[in-house]
């Protein structure tokens, strides 16, 4: 384990932490705002790492930390907020749009990572690569803290995408499981969840089957935007 490989994980980790507390403290505002206070009162209602590691110190510590270390290097880790089920019954629409601001606060991060891209290439000290990677979307044109930068920014643009679109999968446990009934009557909704609400685990084997099988796909689509007008750096 080399320095430059303990700095890399450490930038990982840290924009792992942020965007798991951005995620489940959207998840938890929501709720409140649509009537199920149970996760705001349990503290996760917050941007403060702690209490989400509080809750799940396996999915936000101990997880991450071995799935970087082990081969291929990948971070994974994960972390919950919790809700009131008969509201979930209740209301089936309003726990559809707590579930969807999860994604939705990962494509908010995603969004304001590649806008500071762009205006760090528009101010020179960014330069589009010949090939990206998880850590390489942009590079610096000189050494120094625009290096830094650029492969925080990489990094926190990339796992973005990762949780916001894999999330939306609408397989359970998944938001996108429970976020696809705003398609639904509010009775096809309950009886499309009850149905469902079995297949925990194996709807998370599925959904990581898929998702490798789409990513690079995803990947290359989010570059092109992120380079919209000039050309695609490949993956």
């Amino acid at each position: 384990m080399t320095p430059d490989f303990l700095a890399l994980g450490a930038i990982w980790y840290i924009v792992f932490l942020f965007s798991t507390a951005c995620h489940e403290g959207a998840h938890s505002l929501v709720a409140k705002r649509e009537g199920d206070p149970t996760a705001s009162l349990g503290g996760q209602a917050t941007l403060n790492p702690l209490p989400h590691i509080r809750r799940e110190p396996i999915g936000t510590v101990v997880l991450p930390i071995v799935t970087y270390l082990l081969p291929p290097h990948w971070m994974m880790g994960y972390a919950s907020a919790p809700y009131d089920p008969a509201w979930q019954q209740r209301y089936p629409h309003r726990a559809a749009r707590m579930a969807l601001a999860g994604p939705a606060a990962n494509f908010t991060l995603a969004i304001v990572a590649g806008l500071a891209i762009r205006i760090g290439m528009a101010a020179g000290f960014f330069q589009q690569p010949e090939f990206a990677g998880f850590t390489h979307v942009t590079e610096a044109t000189a050494p120094g803290f625009a290096g830094f930068a650029a492969i925080l920014l990489s990094v926190l643009f990339v796992l973005n995408i990762l949780l916001g679109t894999f999330n939306l999968l609408p397989v359970p446990p998944l938001d996108g499981h429970t976020g696809v009934t705003l398609l639904m009557s509010e009775a096809a909704a309950n009886r499309f969840l009850e149905s469902t609400r079995h297949f925990g685990l194996l709807g998370i084997m599925l959904a990581w089957v898929v998702y490798g099988r789409i990513f690079d796909f995803i990947f290359q689509i989010s570059l092109a935007v992120l380079y919209a007008g000039s050309h695609a750096a490949s993956l």
